[in-house]
């Protein structure tokens, strides 16, 4: 016990960096739980909590009273965070559909604009549904709609025929919690072509969300017409985080050769952005000797990068990975302009405390698990790296001085980010999707390299020359550097083992792994180490841990068996296609027609 308190003691710099950690602990408590608590439940705890930490932390002569209080504080932590949780559902109240309504009319305002190659989906706001009272009416719907239609512009009013239904239940992704957040009440298809029956300014006045929205659209309309089919796709979920242009053959490339992130505007795109200007403008001042001489040039380009962090990431749709990104950004910004260090494992505590008290429910996403586990391993192993070479000898690299070492050192520096982050995000991949990029590190020091170097820089200058029209002289050479980024994507995922498929891992299993991996990043001391114990032990799920035997839909219309073979039989080969992708996946198997085999008598078990 007299350890642990030197330990605790001896890193009291770092214990704040948990706050964040409890609270989402919380959070996931108050998720996982089966019933809806009395909304005094966390607030009565956190009272509590505080009161014994006030006490025993005064109490310094009891053996036990710093234990206890640091306890007690950890308590309240948690408890803070599960009634941040049930405050945001709570205030959320989105009145989702109880049933089918069947086929109606529905009159609504256009939200956002989504064009996938073969269809497209609106997200409308305010509907009116002729099967359904006032009450009983979402407040938002989603519908998708194929063939031949108008163009719809965000803030548009539309009237069609469709066919809506409450979201689904979950699978391995629960559509209907997503949704709930989202404000979505209802899901659909419509039944024919629309009908725009009015236009922004026309009915509903302006509005701040809807006007960006139609930049968006704008922009994004713009890219496609100046590089047509999937050059223009990729070239605006770069751009824009439009991402439903992706031809499905370079988005499954891309999973599969381990460059999924390049296509998520996140922490890489945004630290992009903001380097690249914040170099330029501050090289650009330094030219003209009166304002280099007598102001902080260093300055000046730190406030203009952090304004184009945030626009590029309110272009992309302010999405959790840019809205992590640009709070990342922002603080190292700010320790410019405060000639500080900005970037730490304290700026990435507030980030995530930001997003955990304004939307609680992002701690259960990929992306959320994803982005800050990348960020804290990265952050935490060049710190440690840093370390090292403060004690050892700093100038290996200089000793030997040559033009190829600049070029080494950034491939070398794209190498060890690649095995830090994949390493960080890979327990995430394996349990969200059922999936390993075995040579995510070769893809990547290729395709880094290019997207820093020639694909970013030419998406920014396409920015700057929109407005005068001018922007296919830079979207030119960027279709060029993105092509041979799906090709190079294309080539890697077409290698022998270029993915491992893997079972589901149960939620402790992955919890384990998280602690784990905190633990292992968060403390300075030797003791950090007892964090490889701990993921350890949750990879174990993966061993102890078997799929199911029988599987069988939630409306018990499809049934599925394992075979000793390995290989999934199916009752149904045109129902339930969707289901049958999910069990495939859950049970490690590649979802293709020839594990699929029609068995009536299978059926009758």
């Amino acid at each position: 016990m007299d350890a642990l308190r030197q330990y605790l003691v001896a890193e009291r710099d770092r214990r704040i960096l948990w706050v964040p950690v409890i609270f989402a602990m919380g959070i996931g408590c108050y998720f996982g739980l089966r019933w809806e608590p009395h909304w005094a439940t966390g607030p009565a705890a956190m009272l509590a909590s505080a009161l014994v930490f006030a006490f025993f932390r005064r109490a310094s002569n009891w053996p036990f009273g710093p234990l206890v209080a640091f306890l007690a504080a950890m308590i309240c932590v948690g408890a803070a965070g599960v009634s941040a949780a049930q405050w945001r559902t709570i205030t959320v109240d989105t009145a989702m559909l109880s049933k089918k309504p069947g086929p109606g009319v529905l009159s609504a305002r256009i939200v956002q604009v989504e064009t996938f190659p073969d269809s497209s989906r609106l997200t409308l706001e305010r509907p009116v549904i002729s099967r359904l009272s006032r009450h009983a009416t979402p407040d938002r719907v989603r519908v998708r709609l194929r063939g031949k239609q108008p163009n719809f512009h965000p803030g548009d009013w539309i009237e069609v025929r469709a066919n809506l239904s409450p979201p689904p239940p979950p699978a391995t992704f629960d559509f209907q919690r997503h949704s709930y957040f989202q404000g979505i009440g209802a899901v659909g298809f419509a039944l024919g072509p629309a009908r725009v029956t009015g236009g922004n300014v026309a009915l509903g006045g302006f509005q701040p969300g809807i006007a960006v929205a139609r930049i968006r659209t704008a922009v994004t309309e713009q890219i496609k017409a100046a590089l047509p089919g999937r050059l223009g796709g990729v070239a605006a979920a770069l751009m824009t985080g439009e991402r439903s242009a992706v031809p499905a053959d370079v988005l499954n490339a891309m999973h599969d050769s381990g460059l999924a992130h390049l296509l998520a505007i996140s922490g890489l795109h945004i630290g992009l952005v903001a380097g690249i200007l914040f170099t330029v403008v501050r090289a650009v001042l330094a030219l003209v000797a009166p304002i280099a001489l007598r102001f902080s040039i260093k300055k000046w380009a730190a406030v203009t990068a952090m304004i184009a962090a945030f626009a590029y990431a309110v272009m992309a749709g302010a999405t959790l990975p840019t809205q992590r990104a640009f709070l990342m950004i922002a603080l190292a910004l700010i320790g410019v302009l405060l000639d500080r260090r900005g970037l730490s494992l304290r700026s990435v505590a507030w980030a995530a405390m930001v997003i955990l008290v304004i939307q609680p429910e992002s701690v259960l996403g990929a992306s959320f698990q994803m982005s800050f586990a990348a960020v804290i391993a990265l952050i935490a192993g060049y710190e440690y790296l840093s370390e090292r070479r403060a004690y050892g000898d700093g100038d290996g690299w200089n000793r030997h001085s040559g033009w190829w070492q600049p070029s080494l050192r950034y491939l070398a520096g794209i190498a060890i980010t690649t095995l830090i982050a994949g390493a960080a995000t890979a327990p995430f991949a394996v349990f969200h999707f059922n999936r390993f990029a075995d040579y995510g590190l070769i893809a990547n020091l290729i395709e880094v390299p290019l997207t820093g170097l020639w694909v970013m820089p030419s998406a920014m200058l396409a920015f700057l020359l929109m407005p005068f029209g001018a922007e296919a002289w830079a979207l030119a050479p960027m279709g060029w550097g993105l092509e041979l980024v799906i090709q190079s994507a294309k080539a890697v995922a077409a290698w022998p083992g270029a993915v491992t498929l893997m079972p589901a891992m149960p939620v402790w299993g992955l919890v384990l792994i998280s602690l784990g991996g905190l633990w292992l990043c968060l403390w300075r001391r030797v003791w950090r180490l007892w964090g490889l114990a701990v993921i350890a032990a949750g990879f174990s799920a993966m061993i102890w841990v078997e799929p199911p035997q029988i599987l069988i839909d939630g409306a018990g219309r499809v049934l599925a068996i394992k075979a000793d073979d390995g290989r999934m039989l199916v009752s149904q080969r045109r129902r339930g296609r969707f289901q049958q992708e999910i069990w495939a996946r859950l049970s490690g198997l590649e979802h293709r027609p020839g594990i699929r085999t029609q068995c009536r008598r299978q059926t009758e078990l």
